[in-house]
């Protein structure tokens, strides 16, 4: 499975530009997330191709719950200093995941049947970090609301 982990974070990092300029585009349109959209264009792309291109350091990691801990939680902050709310910051998450996944079978690097069985196990651990990650944003975003007094 290595390989073809290897594989589709490569093509994420890779292409990390462009994948995050459809994700920008369909981000300032969606209307689960209205807060993205006045946001510059250079500046969530920015956002964006950031998030794909440290992806590895966290999918290769060999201390995975330190590093995603530290790499979503610093999403979260990031989002919430931008004044994106929780849900949309979680939605945008989920978009990104779709944006990678889409972007990757774009590419057919799911050729073989062996390949499509190599995806389904890099989608489960991609999923499994992205709800780890939903956890840790939604975590750090109720103890920066805590710390700003912000009720619910």
């Amino acid at each position: 499975m290595k390989a073809f982990a290897d594989k589709l974070i490569e093509i994420t990092e890779r292409h990390a530009q462009e994948i995050s300029e459809q994700w920008c585009k369909d981000i300032k349109t969606n209307n689960r997330t209205p807060s993205y959209h006045t946001i510059p264009d250079e500046e969530c792309v920015a956002h964006a191709e950031n998030f794909f291109k440290n992806l590895s350091r966290v999918y290769f990691s060999q201390r995975p719950s330190r590093d995603l801990y530290e790499y979503f939680t610093q999403y979260a902050a990031d989002r919430y200093n931008d004044g994106i709310p929780c849900p949309e910051a979680i939605y945008a998450l989920f978009m990104m995941r779709t944006h990678m996944w889409e972007y990757a079978d774009s590419q057919a690097i799911f050729v073989t049947p062996m390949d499509n069985l190599k995806a389904i196990e890099a989608l489960t651990r991609t999923n499994r970090i992205f709800e780890l990650g939903v956890f840790f944003v939604a975590q750090k975003y109720d103890t920066l609301r805590k710390r700003d007094g912000v009720l619910y």
